[in-house]
């Protein structure tokens, strides 16, 4: 069963390429922890500002430099059913074992319930592995109903979602209104604790970029039950994850990836890196926090 922590990774850029050596670095990294895999071109990876011939090789340099037994979960979801196939099918031919597809939204206001059945069974019934619904919609602009989600997981193909509204009733409903193996992770990392307590199984959260062990922990020792423990320490994560999340988003992250011994770099344009006032906020935020020692 898909579970755990996966962080969805950044892709790293040198004068607006990808620097794959970097990729590597970053991945062989994080490959000594006990995540349970990695996220290519989810919202954190700049996927909006990749090409289709990238996505296919930054997917296949993942797989190619993860171990053995982490799992590669690609972000594959266009606005279209037919090059969301397109894809997701290449994403599988180079390794991906599950795929994350995002809500269509550029039609938002006729992105309805029968609109996301129609869509997702369509790339369900033609892909070659299996699929994750991706609901975010500070991104998209639409929020996916539970009785969509509902409907959905009824299909064989449709194996889970990842849930980035923040929102625990509505996460705690989705867990009630689908099967015992349709998958519930989390899609932030504020809400591990919360997200488990209603019956999620993992997250894809993007702290666990430069605090891999943090929110593994927070993970484990509610599995254990030790229940006060994992509250306090997701207490202590909050500041960190909105810092480079809601906050200072992807140069937020980068830069902290930077000052804890990864590679971040800068994002691809349009985006930029973060100021120096924005940095030292950063740093004072992380050493609150124990990550930055």
């Amino acid at each position: 069963m898909l579970k755990g922590i996966f962080p969805p990774i950044p892709t790293p850029f040198l004068n607006d390429e990808i620097a794959f050596d970097k990729l590597k670095f970053n991945i062989e990294k994080w490959n000594t922890t006990k995540l349970s895999g990695y996220v290519v071109m989810g919202s954190n990876g700049e996927s909006a500002y990749l090409t289709m011939e990238e996505k296919i090789e930054l997917i296949a340099k993942a797989k190619e430099y993860a171990a053995v037994d982490k799992l590669i979960i690609a972000g594959t979801g266009l606005e279209s059913i037919k090059d969301t196939i397109k894809l997701t099918n290449a994403a599988a031919e180079v390794g991906a074992n599950y795929s994350l597809i995002l809500t269509p939204s550029f039609y938002k206001g006729k992105m309805n319930h029968t609109a996301f059945i129609e869509y997702f069974y369509k790339v369900a019934d033609e892909v070659k592995i299996p699929v994750l619904i991706y609901n975010v919609p500070k991104f998209t602009g639409v929020d996916i109903e539970t009785k969509t989600v509902a409907k959905l997981a009824e299909h064989k193909n449709i194996i889970g979602i990842k849930n980035s509204a923040e929102n625990i009733a509505q996460l705690a409903e989705m867990v009630y209104e689908t099967p015992s193996d349709f998958v519930t992770l989390v899609g932030t990392a504020s809400i591990i604790y919360s997200g488990l307590s209603v019956g999620a199984v993992g997250g894809i959260v993007a702290l666990a970029n430069i605090a891999p062990n943090e929110c593994i922990e927070i993970y484990n020792l509610f599995n254990e039950g030790k229940i006060k423990e994992s509250l306090h320490l997701q207490y202590k994560m909050l500041q960190p994850n909105k810092a480079v999340t809601a906050k200072y988003g992807v140069g937020g992250l980068k830069k902290a990836m930077d000052l804890l011994g990864y590679f971040g770099g800068s994002p691809r344009k349009p985006l930029s890196d973060i100021s120096e006032s924005e940095t030292e906020d950063l740093k004072s935020i992380l050493k609150k926090a124990e990550i930055l020692k």
